[in-house]
């Protein structure tokens, strides 16, 4: 029996077209212990909107004073929702309502105050809440219990919803705890379901460590859509701390999820605790050894695989290649792609680095162009018996 050589034949419920969502202003942003400026936050929003995202997360609507990278957030969005802007995406083709806008709050105090950014014209299309299933992770990030969280998280879907807004709710901790270790993939399926209750209307599902593996990946996806099928309801979040988030990516598009988030150069992680000169609330203490080694699933790379996979991404991939060299001019140092400095792979390959004196060797010993064996060789090898599949 033949192995079966077509992927999407082995992995029938594998996506040809995903959406590729980008939150490098607020994720990747809220880690740096250096302020960025809002031009440069208003810069890589434009330009990320510009190359063709349709799901952008810009800022967080919480405390400014725990997270002092974002007290520009109502100037960010502002932008956004500006004339002038819509008039430079109408010039490139985008409607600018055709793109997701999302702010995290996290705590009912963001949501009333997106609402109320929303009856002065500028609040984002989107919200976003967040559940660990492992409760020390959960209280680290919310000051909250549990239980305590999931009747505020009823209350703000419901303003959420009836201010014409939309709510992410986020389940964290899927594959394990940075705090407490090991966790049970069913109780991220329950808690997806609790989300859904109470009125969410999509499912970011984070690795917020990189605990996950591959397998693992797979097997939670799998249940996930055997349980709720309809894909536009879920969003695949991976950290990279080990170099297997690419792997984590695989596994998840193999088991049919069509939407993926992350952020330029990987970076992003827990709130910053240190900004500029100055020590700053954050979430506490740092859960992590060292922020060289934590941060999210890299886009640009991500992208270049799922466009070197035949998979439709909606994007300008030279772009976001280009975007990410200077989002390392921007914050002072090398980030994590590899495809910014690689780039894609040539079909064309790369010429320039071809050794002189191969075409005049082959002349001198006889060998026609595109010769690869001896002329006395057989047209096609014959394969020893005791290595042929039986």
């Amino acid at each position: 029996m033949m192995t079966e050589y077509d992927y999407w034949k082995i992995f029938p419920r594998m996506p040809r077209k995903v959406t590729l969502g980008d939150i490098t202003v607020r994720d990747g942003f809220q880690h740096l212990e250096k302020f960025i400026s809002t031009r440069a936050k208003i810069f890589y929003a434009e330009e990320m909107i510009f190359a063709g995202c349709k799901n952008i997360e810009v800022t967080n609507l919480g405390n400014a004073f725990l997270m002092p990278q974002f007290s520009d957030a109502e100037k960010v969005l502002a932008h956004l929702r500006s004339d002038r802007f819509r008039e430079r995406c109408a010039k490139k083709g985008i409607n600018i309502d055709d793109v997701c806008i999302t702010a995290v709050t996290i705590r009912e105090p963001g949501v009333d105050r997106a609402i109320e950014l929303r009856k002065q014209g500028v609040g984002p299309d989107r919200l976003l809440m967040m559940v660990s299933t492992e409760e020390e992770h959960h209280f680290a990030n919310s000051g909250c219990t549990l239980p305590q969280y999931w009747k505020e998280c009823e209350r703000a879907i419901k303003k959420c919803n009836d201010a014409g807004m939309k709510m992410c709710g986020t389940v964290s901790t899927i594959w394990g705890s940075p705090i407490a270790g090991a966790t049970e993939l069913k109780d991220a399926v329950e808690f997806t379901k609790r989300w859904l209750e109470i009125g969410a209307a999509d499912i970011e599902h984070a690795d917020h460590d990189g605990s996950a593996s591959a397998p693992q990946v797979y097997r939670y996806f799998s249940m996930i859509l055997d349980e709720i099928p309809d894909t536009r309801v879920h969003i695949a979040h991976f950290h990279e701390t080990k170099r297997v988030a690419s792997a984590s990516v695989l596994a998840a598009l193999q088991a049919g999820i069509t939407h993926f988030e992350g952020t330029l150069g990987g970076m992003g992680g827990q709130p910053a605790n240190f900004l500029d000169d100055c020590p700053v609330p954050g979430t506490g203490e740092y859960y992590y050894e060292d922020p060289r080694y934590v941060g999210l699933t890299c886009l640009e790379d991500m992208l270049v695989q799922i466009d070197e996979m035949g998979i439709e991404h909606g994007y300008n991939v030279n772009r976001v290649l280009w975007l990410g060299r200077q989002v390392e001019r921007t914050v002072g140092h090398r980030l994590r792609s590899e495809a910014v400095i690689n780039g894609r792979t040539l079909k064309e390959g790369h010429p320039k680095f071809a050794r002189p004196g191969l075409k005049k060797l082959k002349e001198k010993l006889g060998e026609s162009s595109g010769q690869k064996v001896p002329a006395e060789w057989g047209k096609v090898a014959k394969l020893p018996e005791k290595f042929r599949a039986s």
